[in-house]
Formats: structure tokens, sequence, C-alpha cells
């Protein structure tokens, strides 16, 4: 079995709280070094979503089209996704303290120029580039975290990690309405700005270095095959329910993106250890269940906020400051559970706990479709929802990153963080498909007796509805009823849909997921094909371990330095 060993930097010089000069960093620095990142991430979830609530404003203000207040929302994400990746494997090898920092100032700068925007041009090209800055910042922070907190404490971490990333956007949903509300949209960008410069500063004083002494070149073509590969997918993901799936712009992107998805595998399969990403890793139990149970996770979550905002609504009639605030029960109860499934995964397994909170989130979305009503009825669903996706997401991104050693730690992070932005883009893409499909069968048996007018325009959406019944007469209340239930029935359909797919996820974690590992594992633990390749002659570390350490290593005397295997 290969020796594991401390990332460099988290023994490059001695941080606060560590008196014995090892450098290891105290409890305090370990805080520290959590606070900033999670503000960091915090930032970027947050921008994800906030636009949402600003998209008529957005129009009005720049005299835009819907499709053009699409892209300023949409492009942020895409940017996001296609570089994560490269961006990940770059901050693995320049220092990913350099990388945050680099990152966190180019999406400030993004971010102001985005609040004194004056035309949609200047605008879009500010969210491309809040794009890059995110896509700079997300994967450091997770690689931050594997790579500097001891075993002991760095499942603890990632649940406090994969909260902010699963309850994060909600909450900068709220406060985003909130500032529209009370101030205007360019108020948006206030909080990103504020966040940013309290990550950075925390990050010159608190987060150690760390990098890659990477004995190959970097996969230059690889991480541009990679980028066109995620551009070409989430793009026909997102234009798809604009444009149509038989747009010949939606099948173009997707066959540039399926193409260049299968020239990236078979290069990295030629590459081996020299890869960008080794997708060999996929025949393993742990990145693959991983991997799948967030795709899955974060289409099923993206889903339902496509489904629960416009019924609280169109449906409920409620205003979209209140109808964020209601979703907030459910971003809560993810991160709390996300910091308890640690410790339930030390108890009963990663596997164990992971089908657990796929189990609750099946039911909860049973719930949804049994008793959501046009009276309401979505709440113990939502809260089920809660509770199990934060139990599925810290073990299966514990999963993914203890696939990768802990030089690599930037990629293996990119790699859960693009799982995650293609199960969110899929999520909307699907699950809003099925929504409106099942509205549309369902409402034209509704619609006799009303005016033709009114009628088509109720066909196109529940929102077109309740805008058309302003104008329908004597048929407004008949017209509402109508869409509303019409809505109900298209969601019940959806809801269903996601418990086949939970109930089918669930079957594949119960029987390929995460095996029970010894005490410790984690980020950097040897994988099947590294410790077979442990066994071959070793080369010496290009790292230095402090004293004291060398006689914790299996198989190493004291004073020793550990070995690894050549790449």
């Amino acid at each position: 079995m290969r020796d594991r060993q401390p990332a460099e930097g988290a023994f490059a010089e001695p941080g606060p709280g560590s008196p014995d000069g090892t450098g290891t960093p105290g409890p305090r620095q370990l805080r520290m070094i959590l606070v900033a990142v999670s503000v960091a991430l915090m930032a970027v979830i947050a921008s994800v979503s906030g636009l949402n609530v600003a998209q008529t404003d957005l129009a009005v203000e720049f005299g835009a089209s819907q499709s053009t207040v699409l892209w300023i929302i949409n492009i942020y994400t895409l940017a996001l996704a296609a570089l994560l990746l490269p961006l990940g494997a770059i901050g693995d090898r320049i220092g990913r303290k350099p990388m945050l920092v680099a990152g966190l100032i180019v999406f400030g700068v993004a971010s102001v120029l985005a609040g004194l925007a004056p035309t949609a041009g200047i605008m879009l090209a500010a969210r491309v580039l809040s794009g890059v800055g995110a896509a700079m910042i997300m994967p450091i922070t997770l690689a931050v975290i594997t790579s500097t907190f001891p075993e002991a404490e760095r499942g603890k971490a990632i649940g406090v990690w994969t909260g902010v990333a699963g309850g994060g956007g909600v909450i900068g949903m709220f406060l985003s309405a909130l500032l529209v509300d009370v101030a205007s949209w360019r108020w948006l960008f206030v909080l990103p700005v504020a966040l940013v410069g309290v990550a950075l500063a925390l990050t010159l004083r608190s987060v150690p270095d760390s990098r890659e002494h990477a004995g190959h070149s970097f996969d230059t073509v690889g991480a541009l095959t990679s980028v066109v590969a995620v551009t070409g997918l989430i793009f026909a993901l997102q234009e798809g329910p604009e444009k149509g799936w038989s747009a010949s712009v939606t099948l173009s992107a997707l066959a540039v993106g399926v193409l260049a998805a299968a020239a990236f595998v078979a290069r990295e399969l030629r590459r081996r250890e020299s890869a960008l990403l080794d997708v060999r890793l996929f025949r393993e139990r742990r990145p693959a269940s991983g991997s799948v149970t967030l795709l899955v996770v974060f289409r099923v979550q993206a889903g339902i906020a496509v489904v629960l905002f416009p019924f609280l609504q169109a449906v409920l009639g409620w205003s979209g400051l209140l109808s964020t605030l209601a979703l907030m029960p459910m971003a809560v109860l993810m991160m709390l559970t996300s910091g308890l499934a640690p410790r339930l995964a030390a108890r009963v397994g990663a596997r164990t706990t992971m089908a657990t909170g796929i189990a609750l989130g099946g039911a909860g979305l049973a719930l949804m479709a049994l008793f959501v009503s046009v009276g309401g009825g979505y709440l113990p669903g939502m809260l089920a929802m809660g509770l199990g996706m934060g139990l599925a997401m810290t073990p299966s991104t514990e999963a993914i990153t203890a696939s990768l050693p802990r030089e690599r730690q930037g990629v293996a992070s990119a790699l859960n963080d693009v799982t995650r932005e293609f199960g969110t883009a899929l999520g909307v893409a699907l699950l809003g498909a099925l929504l409106s499909a099942g509205y549309r069968s369902s409402v034209d048996d509704r619609l006799s007796g009303i005016p033709r007018d009114a009628a088509d325009t109720a066909r196109e959406g529940v929102a077109n509805a309740v805008e058309a019944a302003g104008g329908a007469g004597p048929h407004r209340q008949a017209l509402l009823d109508a869409a509303q239930r019409s809505f109900v029935d298209g969601w019940q359909q959806a809801m269903w849909a996601g418990v086949a797919v939970m109930a089918g996820l669930l079957l594949l974690v119960l029987l390929r997921g995460p095996k029970r590992q010894d005490p410790g594992a984690g980020a950097g633990a040897p994988t099947l094909r590294e410790a077979v390749t442990a066994a071959s002659p070793a080369a010496p570390t290009d790292r230095p371990v402090p004293p004291g350490h060398a006689a914790d290593l299996p198989g190493s005397a004291p004073g020793s330095s550990p070995s690894r295997p050549t790449r």
C-alpha cells in the first residue's frame, strides 16, 4: 500500500497554533481556513441563482429580450462549468493559495463591473469574467480542505463545505430577493463583493499553500477538449427547454459536446497517469458511486426549484421574497445534515449513509406527489428532501476526493463541482420538460368555455395563464382554476419520475456504493491501482516530512523519509 503523506504547504511553515514547529495548522488556524473557503464558496454559489429574482428588472433596465436576460443569467454557469477541470488542475500545479487569491480578485472585479454595467453587452462580459473567477475559486476551496485538514477533522470540514454548496444557493437567492425588494437589482452585487473581501483577507492571513510536483507535462489538449465537451453539453441543456430539443442549435451543441467528450475519454485513457483526469478511476466504487449520486441529487434539487417557484408564486400567489423564504427550511436542514453526515458515516459507513439520504430524498418526492394541491401540501416532502440531500452529499463528495491523491485534489474537487453543475443543468432541463408536458396535456381538457385567445395564452404555462386571467372577464376564476390544477398535475408527474430515478440510484448505491473503510481513510487514500503500483520500486519523495511524522507512516523507521511510487 502506498505511503500517504501530507500535501506540501500543510507543513511548509509553522502556522498559528502549532508550537511544535512542524507547521501543522493548529485548531484555530483550521477554523480560519474553513471560514475563508466557506465564505469564498458562498460568494460563488450565491451568484449562480441571485439574478433569477431580477429578470424583469434586467429586461427593463437594458431594454433586453427574454433570451438576452436568460443569457446574462446562464452564461455565468456555462463559463464556470467549462473551466472547472482545467483551472482546478492548474491550481494543483501553481499553488492553491495563489490560484484562490487570483480567483477572488477576478471575481470581485467582475462583480463590481456587473453592478455598474451600463449596457447588456458589458453585463454579459462581466458575467463571463465572473464565471472565470468562480472556476478558479470553487475547486480550490474544497482542495484546500482535503489537502490541509488532518484525517480526523477532514470529514467534518467537507460536511461544512457541502452544506454551503447545497444550501448556499437558496440563502443567496433569499438575500438577493430582499435586496431587489428594498433597493434595486444593482445591489445584488454588493453581497458577492463583500464576501470576496472577507474571503480574500482570511485567505491571505490563514490559508497555507500546497501544490503538485508533477513529473509530466500539463495535458493542454485534454484541458481544451474538456472545455469544448462541457460547453457543448451544458449549452444544449440550457437551450433545449428554450429553443426546443429538435432545434438545430440544440442538436449541434449536443453533437459537439458528445464527440468532444468521447475524444476526451479516449485521450485520457492513452495518457493514463499523466492525464488531466484519469478516467479509469470510474471503474472503482468510490468515485463512480459518488459522482452518480451527486449528479442525481443536484438534478433533483434543481428540478424542485424549477417546480416550487412557479407553484408558490402562480398557484399560491406569494411574492418572490416570500417564495424564496419558503425554501429556507429545506436549505437549513440540508446544511445541518451535511454537517452531521460525517459522524453517521463514521459509525455505519458511507454506503449506508448515502443510501439513507437517497431513500429520504425519494420519500420526499413521493410525499410531494401524493399531498401537493392548489392549497399547499408541499412542506413535508420538502423537509424530507432537505434531510436526505444533506446526508447523501457529504459522503458522495468524500468518495470523489478520496479517489485521487492529495497532490491532485484540485482535479478531484473540480470533478466534484462539474458533476454538480451537470446535475443542476439536467434537473432544470428534464424535470422542467416533464412539468411542462404534464401541464399542457392536462390543461387542454379544462379550457372548454374559455375565450380562445385567453385559452391559447394559458396553454403556454401557468404564469401566462395568471397574466391572461386579468383580461378574461367572467372567465377569470375558471381560467385560474384550470391552470393551477393542471400545474399540480404536471408537478405530480415530474415528482413520480424523480421517485423512479431515486429508486434506481438507491439500488446502485446499495450494490456498488463505497465499501466500509478503515477509520482514518480519507482524501489521498490509495486506490486499488495505486496499491498495486506501490509494490514496484519507489522513487524518493520530492517533499520533506517534518520531524516526528515519518514514524507515523506505515513501514517507516523513526527519522526516515517516506517514499512514493514514480508517476
